[in-house]
């Protein structure tokens, strides 16, 4: 599934940020490019339709770009995972490992998940996993989701970091529209 839309070319390639050695894919070109955008938003609610979610959810902050479109588009509630403190309720919190560093997600407690629904969780890019794992298991942890009924889904994969496959041992399924 290397890059089936011919999105690649969209996407730009940043050295050492956020910090040295780090490769930053960058989506701002994609995004900032109607045909690519519109292009790579239909493929996701393509993707979203066909595992037949009941519900989307999104990672902070890029992901909400693409997870927006998806739930409009198919009339599904919108749960956001947000970093510590930008939620106004009470919130299920879960840390974890970035390629670069450690942070927390957190989704609100009053969110509408119940067991029995598939959820979408859409950001946009998959690297160690780390982030995708951690808001599929605030889902099975706290409203008795199925691992099977979460799929992770991504514009981009970067395969060289192992994230897809960690995600897939974990029992959850993953999608993604360009790898790297």
């Amino acid at each position: 599934m290397d890059d089936r839309l011919n999105l690649k070319r969209f996407i730009r390639t940043v050295n050492d940020f956020p910090i040295d050695g780090i490769i930053f894919r960058d989506i701002t070109s994609l995004i900032e490019t109607p045909e690519a955008f519109v292009k790579t938003c239909d493929e996701l609610t393509r993707i979203t339709k066909d595992f037949g979610a009941d519900l989307v959810a999104s990672i902070e902050s890029r992901g909400f770009i693409f997870a927006g479109t998806i739930a409009r588009d198919l009339s599904l509630p919108f749960v956001l995972a947000r970093k510590p403190g930008k939620l106004p309720n009470k919130t299920y919190k879960k840390s974890f490992d970035l390629e670069y560093g450690s942070t927390s997600i957190e989704i609100q407690q009053n969110t509408h998940a119940q067991e029995g629904q598939k959820i979408v969780i859409v950001d946009d890019l998959v690297a160690t996993g780390g982030t995708a794992i951690a808001c599929a298991e605030l889902f099975t942890e706290n409203f008795g989701i199925e691992e099977s009924d979460i799929l992770i889904l991504t514009v981009i994969d970067l395969t060289d970091l192992g994230g897809s496959n960690l995600i897939k041992s974990k029992g959850f399924q993953i999608e993604t529209i360009v790898d790297y």
